[in-house]
């Protein structure tokens, strides 16, 4: 005799067998495909911090302007006997940043600038090897999850174009009488490896989670501290351009002193060019240059301060610890900045301040994330 079964219960179903949900296609995609891409891109983004690092050297050792020649492919190799080094020395020695900075230059002097440009050289090329190795085996191991094809080829694209602008910045600085790169010039080829660099650890903080799981945090997206992160991303990459005007033309060591400027809130002759429009005082004025990047500073760290207050007030913890972690190097770069600004940018100060825009940067495209992927904590473990 049979027992009672349940009004809910199928016809002709088995209460034997339990059935275990099957994780969803989305959850079940590429998983480990997301884990090799997602050590790819952190070794590129290791290298492109290592190239950001490398090119402040060499524009602290005014040295980006010792290899006169743009050579994609036989620029590989220095050169190999003193025959070779004798020629390459003599393309230096026609330049304009010779004849007005460095006449008189001996050839074992030349070799220590050289060196600096051809490492800072080659190793962008070994970051585009990397991504081509990269992307082109995962594509053609048909490893690569949907809808992400695009944004690693624009990784990609974006890293070809840094090249050709490298290229476009040392190329200003070899025209008749300039002895350093443009300055615009300059801020815009940092400004475009902060972009690459900004892009790799967004996909990074997604592939770090699966889509299941990012699908759900999106419904407890913080929005309005979104936008306000975004803001302050936004504000940090303007801060970074006039960082680069800064070193480009060595602004940081004009003014050695904090809070005034040589004894002034507003330097004297900010808007003096030589043989130029006022205008153009805003990327070759050393005065004004400075003021304006000490002042985009102050004003990032009070809307930093706002911005924090804000996350503050997430009801997730992890949200909340990002925005700590924010304010927290907000406040070290700050204080890297006076220390530069008053040691009048030594080289070892100015490279930790770089770096710092480097964490900082990453810190807050980290909470912009968390802001829009919020991670849940269980109630079972504690306050979510």
């Amino acid at each position: 005799m049979t027992g009672k079964r349940s009004i809910f219960e199928d016809v002709g179903a088995d209460r034997t067998v339990s059935v275990i949900p099957a994780g969803g296609m989305i959850g079940a995609r590429s998983a480990g495909a997301r884990r090799g891409i997602k050590l790819w891109l952190c070794v590129l983004f290791l290298l492109i911090v290592c190239m950001i690092v490398i090119g402040g050297l060499t524009r602290l050792t005014d040295s980006g302007l010792s290899i006169t020649e743009w050579r994609p492919l036989s620029g590989t190799l220095p050169p190999m006997n003193d025959i070779a080094w004798a020629e390459e020395f003599a393309k230096y020695q026609a330049s304009s940043e010779y004849h007005f900075q460095n006449k008189g230059m001996e050839i074992s002097e030349f070799k220590k600038i050289f060196w600096w440009e051809w490492g800072h050289r080659q190793l962008g090329r070994v970051i585009g090897l990397v991504w081509a190795m990269g992307f082109f085996g995962f594509l053609l191991a048909q490893q690569i999850p949907a809808g992400w094809t695009g944004r690693l080829l624009g990784v990609g694209a974006l890293g070809g174009l840094q090249g050709a602008i490298g290229w476009w910045m040392v190329s200003s600085g070899l025209k008749s009488e300039m002895v350093d790169v443009a300055s615009y010039r300059l801020a815009i080829h940092l400004g475009i490896a902060f972009v690459i660099l900004g892009f790799i650890a967004w996909y990074l903080f997604l592939l770090g989670r699966s889509e299941v799981e990012l699908m759900q945090a999106r419904r407890g997206r913080e929005g309005k501290l979104f936008v306000m992160t975004t803001g302050l991303m936004h504000f940090a990459f303007l801060q970074i351009l006039f960082g680069a005007l800064v070193s480009g033309i060595d602004a940081g060591r004009a003014f050695p002193t904090w809070p005034d400027m040589n004894g002034q809130f507003f330097p004297a002759d900010a808007f003096y060019v030589p043989n130029g429009m006022w205008w153009q005082a805003f990327f070759e004025n050393s005065g004004l240059v400075q003021f304006i990047h000490r002042m985009l500073g102050y004003l990032l760290f009070a809307f930093g301060v706002i911005v924090w207050l804000r996350g503050r007030k997430s009801s997730h913890d992890v949200t909340r610890m990002a925005y700590n972690m924010v304010i927290a190097m907000l406040v070290v770069q700050v204080l890297l900045g006076i220390f530069a600004a008053v040691t009048a940018a030594q080289m070892d100060l100015a490279i930790i301040h770089q770096i710092g825009a480097v964490i900082l940067w990453v810190l807050i495209i980290r909470a912009r994330h968390l802001a829009q992927y919020p991670v849940v904590r269980s109630v079972r473990k504690g306050t979510v």
